[in-house]
């Protein structure tokens, strides 16, 4: 997949091309929610919940370079749920977050998904505005703590068919 000199390409989580995305992740994590939440959202997931048949990891690059990168996973039968979406510090403000989430869901969708999930943090309200704009569904309780505040966002979008 290619556009304006951007290529997606399929990669697995182990590759040396995803360590930026993997480090700065980490290091927003843990600046917007502190090291042991980061640590323990980096660490949530097996490796292998990426990988073929049921997930992938894209990297979206420009001259070759990473610039911005995501993953989706196995929900249910019928449902991928996108992690890891991420844009460089460099590279912000420049619509590869929005072209990282289209690639991921034309992914998901090819491996035979009808419908993607995801969540993310309150610290994150730029995730949130970018979400919504991409037409993503707000879910109705998910992530509401006993005193009404939220954990998290968890938002779904039916793919086209």
């Amino acid at each position: 997949m290619t556009g304006r000199a951007h290529t997606v390409r399929t990669v697995t989580i182990g590759d040396a091309a995803v360590a930026p995305m993997m480090a700065e992740l980490t290091a927003e994590y843990t600046r917007r929610y502190g090291a042991e939440a980061a640590a323990r959202e980096m660490a949530g997931y097996p490796d292998s919940d990426f990988a073929a048949p049921h997930g992938a990891v894209l990297l979206l690059e420009h001259a070759g370079l990473p610039v911005a990168g995501g993953a989706f996973r196995r929900k249910d039968a019928h449902t991928a749920e996108l992690k890891r979406i991420w844009t460089a510090a460099a590279h912000r403000r420049r619509g590869h977050g929005r072209r990282i989430v289209a690639a991921l869901e034309t992914a998901a969708a090819a491996r035979g998904y009808r419908h993607v999930y995801l969540s993310t943090g309150p610290a994150q309200p730029e995730a949130v505005a970018l979400y919504r704009r991409l037409g993503y569904a707000l879910l109705d309780g998910e992530g509401t703590a006993p005193d009404g505040g939220r954990h998290y966002y968890a938002f779904a979008k039916t793919l086209p068919a």
